[in-house]
């Protein structure tokens, strides 16, 4: 048996950190939007051990890939000692705060469930993905969702009138940010590392009652500070968009990745073609339906 399946990423709308955990952890808060821009997966039973392969020459394929540590932590909760292998046709930047391996991981749970006739109830996956990373439960569910603690815990939200029919642009400069050298540099910025609780409820009140431009002051990334600080053609980005026509701008997640909220996909394409007059095609874009 052999399944085919699409790993979509996210974007925060969000991201809202109000301190440091005594665990080492950042208490935060934020809103995540699915984007239908993929990676794709193949899975099947095979051979007697775990195999992963990926078209990306820089992503290792041993234990050090959330997909191989996804699959064997599936592979020990389930007590399975079949052999799977697995190909991972990597369409998305890495190291773009779009959250690309956090959802070939969650695919991964959902997906051997599946090819293995569902040995393990939702509640264990949701458990088995929190272990492994703070956005692998986003993944488990498809739509908009309103993560706090350290974003493992996840409240399903329904999708926002304000964003129907809107479209995203997003542009990744061609180098990464890590997430840990985000939060570590957060100290350099006190306002940004403890922020006030409440923000991204507020976003999500005005993002249901369906008007994009009373919420647009909503969307906030508390890691834009250190990202800003070092990258600064990063701000530059959101300067160009915001002057040419996106309706809302932020950095996604630990960067580097930027997006831009247009009207509509055309309107989407049109700032992508100013973007790239702009700043060239060194780096990846998209557009595509919200």
């Amino acid at each position: 048996m052999r399944l085919e399946k699409k790993s979509p990423c996210k974007v925060n709308l969000i991201l809202n950190i109000l301190g440091k955990r005594a665990d080492g952890f950042h208490e935060l808060e934020t809103v995540m939007q699915p984007v239908n821009l993929c990676d794709e997966m193949t899975f099947e039973r095979a051979g007697t051990r775990l195999e992963l392969t990926c078209t990306n020459p820089d992503l290792p394929t041993d234990a050090k890939n959330l997909v191989h540590r996804a699959a064997a932590s599936f592979l020990a909760a389930a007590k399975i000692s079949d052999g799977v292998r697995i190909h991972l046709q990597k369409n998305l930047p890495l190291a773009g705060g779009i959250g690309g391996g956090s959802a070939n991981a969650a695919v991964t749970f959902t997906a051997l469930n599946e090819l293995f006739g569902s040995p393990l109830l939702p509640e264990k996956l949701h458990e088995l993905a929190a272990a492994l990373g703070s956005d692998v439960p986003f993944f488990l569910y498809g739509q908009p969702a309103l993560a706090i603690g350290r974003g493992e815990k996840v409240e399903l939200l329904e999708h926002f009138s304000a964003l129907r029919g809107k479209a995203f642009f997003l542009v990744h400069p061609g180098f990464g940010i890590s997430t840990p050298w985000s939060y570590q540099n957060l100290a350099r910025f006190p306002e940004a590392l403890n922020g006030n609780a409440g923000r991204a409820a507020g976003l999500i009140s005005k993002l249901q009652a369906g008007d994009l431009s009373a919420a647009a002051d909503g969307f906030y990334n508390s890691l834009e500070a250190p990202a800003f600080d070092k990258f600064p053609v990063l701000a530059l980005y959101k300067e160009f968009l915001r002057e040419n026509g996106a309706l809302v701008t932020l950095m996604s997640g630990s960067g580097s990745t930027t997006f831009a909220i247009a009207e509509n996909l055309a309107a989407a394409e049109n700032l992508a073609e100013k973007f790239k007059s702009q700043f060239g095609n060194h780096g990846w874009t998209a557009t595509v339906a919200i």
